[in-house]
């Protein structure tokens, strides 16, 4: 039975992490809710911001990384994707670089801001448009007659990424600067 029909559990089982197993055959198993679930079901997790993770059956590996890459693929190739094709290669030729680490932490970041502007366009659209109808049509719609609001918005989380950016390369050039202290552009 998929978890969005099953009564959910009272007290404090509904409380804390919720661990779900990984069976080699594939399969996901909740423990909470003491059944199978789907990649549809740990989607209804996340957008409901409930926390849970994901470990190995037979090794308890933590896994919860994997399952989020495969939801991300599925939505990626199941409708239209968020990521161009450029976007991607651009990611990929991070993998392996020195700036790995730090780029993960951008990304992390720019994120963060851009859910930020979404939260406060979101309250200022409250009133607007029924939540239940907010579709990304209706989006678009609300957002087209925003352009100066959005202008505003967007220029201070555009503004917040460069500061980051500037940020982190001062971090850079102040632990490059005490590794190698004569090195050309570190500052000491």
């Amino acid at each position: 039975m998929p978890a969005s029909r099953r009564a959910a559990p009272s007290g404090s089982e509904n409380q804390g992490l919720r661990v779900l197993k990984k069976y080699p055959n594939r399969r996901l198993y909740d423990t909470r809710a003491s059944s199978y679930i789907t990649l549809a079901d740990v989607k209804r997790m996340v957008l409901d911001n409930e926390p849970f993770e994901v470990r190995d059956a037979k090794t308890g590996e933590e896994l919860t990384r994997s399952i989020l890459l495969q939801i991300i693929l599925e939505e990626e190739t199941g409708g239209v994707p968020m990521f161009s094709t450029q976007t991607l290669a651009q990611i990929i030729r991070f993998y392996g670089h020195a700036m790995q680490g730090m780029m993960g932490t951008y990304l992390e970041k720019n994120l963060q801001s851009f859910v930020e502007l979404q939260r406060r366009l979101s309250e200022q659209a409250q009133g607007v448009l029924d939540p239940k109808s907010f579709t990304p049509e209706a989006w678009t719609q609300f957002m087209s007659g925003q352009a100066p609001l959005m202008q505003g918005l967007m220029g201070n989380y555009l503004e917040q990424s460069k500061n980051l950016f500037e940020q982190m390369q001062e971090q850079m050039q102040k632990n490059a600067g005490a590794l190698f202290p004569g090195f050309p552009g570190t500052k000491r």
